[in-house]
């Protein structure tokens, strides 16, 4: 058990019976009032999100997760399938269970699967993920600097902005924190 004043973000905290966890977290010191931390926590089972505030003097149940190391392997519709690297056991996560980082997942992509009490309940991304150009405008010539970025959607169908000098084929590594450009690749 841990104090409210100490959640802070990516924590996976015990609520109710259920595992959550926190996507943002912030302490509200209102004048004569006591402190609060107000927390925006999503369902690890369900993917459904909730606001809670907590009393500074709550007390909350931190679950702690094993990680373990897997492979991406293939989706099948709303399935996507890991291996464990040292046993070559296979597990699947539904959609719902991996929220926003389904747009990252590349096959023989190596991750960090989160299990509670032995079954898996989230991914946690590399902070990069190469990625390749499948759709973008081609650049103009003349163009002003205005236009700095443009879209661009890649192989996953992550749409992302890029600067103006991208094209289809080229190879991004993508911040997978922010979803944001950071480099092109050089293919080998």
């Amino acid at each position: 058990m841990i104090d409210a004043t100490k959640i802070r973000r990516g924590m996976i905290i015990k609520l109710e019976d259920q595992l959550y966890r926190v996507l943002d977290c912030q302490l509200i010191t209102p004048g004569r009032w006591k402190a609060m931390v107000q927390t925006k926590l999503r369902n690890i089972k369900d993917g459904s999100q909730l606001e809670y505030r907590f009393r500074s003097e709550e007390r909350v149940e931190q679950a702690y997760l094993e990680e373990v190391e897997m492979v991406f392997l293939y989706r099948s519709g709303d399935e996507f399938y890991f291996m464990n690297l040292q046993t070559y056991e296979q597990i699947k996560l539904e959609a719902e269970a991996i929220g926003d980082g389904v747009d990252y997942l590349i096959p023989d992509l190596v991750l960090t699967i989160e299990m509670y009490e032995g079954q898996p309940v989230g991914i946690k991304l590399p902070n990069t993920v190469d990625l390749k150009v499948i759709e973008t405008e081609p650049m103009l010539k003349g163009a002003t600097q205005s236009a700095s970025s443009k879209p661009a959607k890649l192989e996953t169908g992550l749409v992302i902005q890029v600067p103006p000098f991208i094209k289809e084929g080229d190879v991004l590594r993508i911040d997978t924190r922010e979803n944001k450009y950071l480099e092109r690749v050089k293919v080998k």
